[in-house]
């Protein structure tokens, strides 16, 4: 079951059995249903769903159903903060999941480590959180940039170009992109950090012309900056530059961008629907069967079923939700058989070990995956992130830093 805002609900994904007379654990949820990061923030909650459901038909945690406590941040930052205060203070869970952005992370992270309750955030990103209540199941820049970065110099040529948001996602992945570009001998000719805002890319468009690069890493997040891929294209820079993403279909904008736009534009990320496994297919066939086959899945949606299974796993090895056993729990090493692969909970980082993709975007609004990079390792994060030995660690870990 799920309580929005007080609404009781039915969960859709699947049926449950045998619950009625259990007791209850509640957990929170905090992702955004509507605005412009809507597009995200509702197959994560999609996601929360089926993966409570799975849970709870499975026995529930230690005997007792899960009930999800959701709230719509509405792409606000604001809204954030206060759901989350909402949440320690009133509703009484055992476990968060929230959060698309990384400023939504930032907020609501020293909520969570304050009041001991262990915080899911479930979305790829730039890398280096470090805090002992905060878990990362999505994939980090040390993870995807490292092996993208490589692959588009070897493919497309050594000038490179950034488009990113303005704010702690693209900037800091731009950082990467530097450090990265200098170990490969390549060389940033130009870069724009852009307002989510921004719908006119002309501007941008221009520099890149000027600038002359062989691809653009381009990280445009929310509907707003999808539009630059079509700009992009119409522009008629598609048949001399590359562009290259990780984060090109995180929100499935190779569904609403038309061909022209997507078809050859290559990304990089945790999961695709095309992986080939038996996880996979499970959660593909229980997926579909929940909502249809109208809109592919997400890595993001993975990235919090990962997320939910792993604290599942750690409660019942704990034996009880108690916030101090199962983060003990979740640092004993924990495995998961996942839909993008065997996943990997690092004791020290908190964050996944898990297998990285590079895809093709195809004429038929899907990818194809033209490269695997199994069990990658969230290099930088294990560099600098140990919580076994430094607990009392909270920092937001930057290349500048």
């Amino acid at each position: 079951m799920k309580n929005l805002l007080g609404t009781v609900s039915l969960v859709s994904a699947m049926t449950l059995t045998s619950t009625a007379a259990l007791a209850e654990v509640k957990v929170g949820a905090i992702f955004d249903l509507t605005g412009g990061l809507n597009i995200y923030g509702i197959q994560q909650d999609n996601a929360l769903d089926l993966a409570i459901a799975s849970v709870n038909a499975a026995g529930g945690v230690n005997g007792e159903e899960v009930v999800v406590v959701g709230y719509d941040a509405q792409s606000e930052l604001s809204k954030y903060t206060q759901f989350a205060q909402t949440a320690v203070l009133r509703d009484g869970i055992a476990a968060m999941f929230a959060g698309l952005t990384s400023s939504s992370r930032e907020a609501i992270r020293p909520i969570f480590r304050e009041a001991n309750i262990p915080y899911f955030y479930s979305s790829l990103y730039e890398g280096g959180a470090c805090d002992k209540q905060t878990f990362v199941t999505g994939s980090s820049a040390s993870q995807q940039l490292s092996v993208l970065m490589e692959w588009a110099v070897e493919n497309y040529g050594p000038r490179i170009y950034i488009m990113a948001p303005d704010y702690n996602f693209g900037t800091i992945s731009g950082h990467w992109v530097h450090e990265y570009a200098k170990q490969l001998g390549a060389e940033v000719v130009g870069e724009d950090y852009l307002a989510l805002s921004v719908t006119d890319y002309a501007p941008t468009i221009q520099k890149i012309q000027a600038s002359n690069p062989d691809v653009v890493v381009a990280l445009p997040v929310g509907a707003a900056q999808t539009g630059f891929l079509e700009q992009f294209a119409a522009a008629g820079l598609k048949d001399s530059i590359g562009v290259v993403s990780t984060n090109y279909g995180s929100g499935n904008q190779q569904v609403v961008v038309s061909p022209q736009a997507g078809e050859g534009l290559v990304s990089a990320m945790g999961y695709f629907p095309s992986v080939e496994s038996d996880a996979n297919a499970e959660f593909m066939a229980a997926w579909e069967e929940a909502y249809g086959t109208d809109t592919p899945v997400v890595a993001g949606a993975v990235d919090v079923w990962n997320a939910v299974h792993l604290w599942a796993a750690a409660a019942n090895k704990a034996g009880t939700t108690d916030a101090d056993e199962v983060i003990a729990a979740l640092e004993s090493g924990l495995t998961f058989e996942a839909p993008n692969g065997t996943v990997t909970l690092e004791p020290g980082s908190h964050h996944l070990r898990q297998d990285i993709y590079i895809a093709r975007g195809d004429a038929n609004n899907g990818f194809e995956i033209i490269a695997t990079f199994e069990d990658s390792e969230p290099t930088y994060e294990n560099e600098v992130c140990n919580l076994i030995d430094n607990p009392d660690v909270a920092e937001h870990f930057t290349p500048e830093s």
